[in-house]
């Protein structure tokens, strides 16, 4: 596997556009759209809220009913959510236009929203976002950043990966974009995420594929412990490359895991890095475990706590709320058997052994939590099991984003 330059487009027969609809941002683009030239079968994980946005509810169904699609239209800015079956109207009219602008039917376009909650979209705007959009599609990777910047809200940055492996003598291309900052919690987070391959592989697998890898990736990234009612992960896969279709679970389609799991595990990271106000990424690696389950409950609740949060921000080397999260995560362990190490590009120090402080000097940790990547390694020395969990440090700047978040 190799990694390459580029993002939703970086797979063959894939092409993206965005443009300035003004449904929210005056200043700065706020529609995407991604497209394939060969109908794609699609795969999508939705919000564990119950509380859905109408984006969710099309994309669920057209998931579950159509054999492929071909078009996904995303708007930043306004979640489209807590709308009512106007909204639900809206995404039937977007889907609308993009059938009107490219002859797609359109059960075959999926729609995806992010911003503000209870605000109705303007969809004269995003129909002529759509119409413009149809216009300025390429494969090009320029066309690609651009998607991946306008469907931001408060990020700071944009987030896109690409790798290339090779299926049955054919190179295949997995790309991605994503969207998230706050309202990040797990079992799918504000986050909106859009990964494209050319492999050809059957609508089955490529679900559970999907489905499987959401667990260990973005279903372990918190930012705020809020699950918005947005999130969306859609994986199309439009056969291009020309590979023999997977239709079984043999070595090509291992290496397809894998090659999604870097896509998604760096994306997942890229949205814990860029938390609102965050200046560091916070990391939590569980190993030795006894369980799956139990190494993801405790990694989880690590980097889950406001506590720990603000004093990795800190540079605070305040070990007792790290044991005192694991204590709570619904994991029995013995609190005199386990280890707990930091570490960073600045090295890497044992911090509480035998049930006590271990004996390091608090400079060292310092200087270990400053860096722009901090570790927190636990060894509960119960058995095999490991789970990686990611978040970010929690500052002053993140109040204020989110006192004024709609103003």
């Amino acid at each position: 596997m190799d990694i390459i330059a580029g993002g939703v487009t970086a797979a063959k027969g894939f092409q993206a556009a965005a443009t300035a609809a003004g449904i929210k941002y005056q200043d700065r683009a706020d529609m995407a759209m991604i497209y394939s030239k060969a109908p794609a079968v699609a795969a999508g994980t939705f919000t564990s809220n119950v509380v859905k946005a109408a984006p969710v509810k099309w994309d669920q169904r057209i998931i579950e009913e159509e054999a492929s699609v071909q078009a996904v239209v995303v708007n930043a800015g306004i979640a489209n959510a807590c709308t009512g079956a106007e909204g639900m109207e809206y995404c039937k009219r977007t889907a609308e236009a993009v059938e009107k602008a490219m002859h797609i039917p359109a059960g075959q376009v999926l729609v995806a929203s992010t911003g503000v909650i209870g605000v109705q979209l303007p969809i004269d705007k995003v129909a002529a976002g759509v119409e413009t959009m149809a216009l300025g599609l390429s494969g090009t990777i320029s066309n690609g950043h651009e998607a991946a910047c306008a469907i931001m809200t408060t990020d700071t940055k944009p987030k896109e990966v690409a790798v290339a492996f090779e299926v049955g003598g054919k190179m295949v291309t997995v790309g991605g974009m994503c969207k998230g900052s706050g309202m990040i919690h797990p079992n799918m987070c504000t986050m909106l995420g859009f990964v494209t391959t050319d492999l050809a592989i059957s609508k089955e697998l490529l679900q559970e594929a999907l489905q499987e890898d959401v667990k260990d990736t973005y279903n372990m990234v918190s930012v705020d412990g809020d699950t918005s009612t947005n999130d969306t992960v859609l994986l199309l896969a439009n056969g291009m490359a020309g590979n023999p279709e997977l239709t079984q679970k043999d070595e090509n389609y291992q290496k397809f895991l894998e090659a999604l799991h870097y896509v998604n595990t760096t994306l997942s990271k890229k949205i814990a890095g860029d938390g609102e106000g965050a200046t560091a990424l916070f990391e939590t690696a569980v190993i030795h475990a006894d369980t799956k389950k139990h190494a993801r409950a405790l990694a989880k609740a690590v980097i889950c706590s406001s506590l720990t949060k603000a004093a990795i921000y800190g540079h605070d080397a305040n070990w007792g709320r790290i044991l005192c999260a694991l204590g709570y995560s619904g994991v029995e362990f013995d609190p005199e058997g386990i280890e707990l190490y930091f570490q960073s590009n600045s090295g890497k120090i044992l911090i509480y052994k035998d049930g006590k402080a271990a004996d390091y000097k608090e400079e060292d940790a310092t200087r270990i939590l400053s860096e722009e990547e901090v570790t927190v390694l636990v060894d509960m020395k119960m058995g095999n099991a490991e789970a990686t969990a990611w978040g970010c440090d929690l500052t002053y700047d993140y109040v204020k984003i989110n006192a004024d978040y709609r103003s």
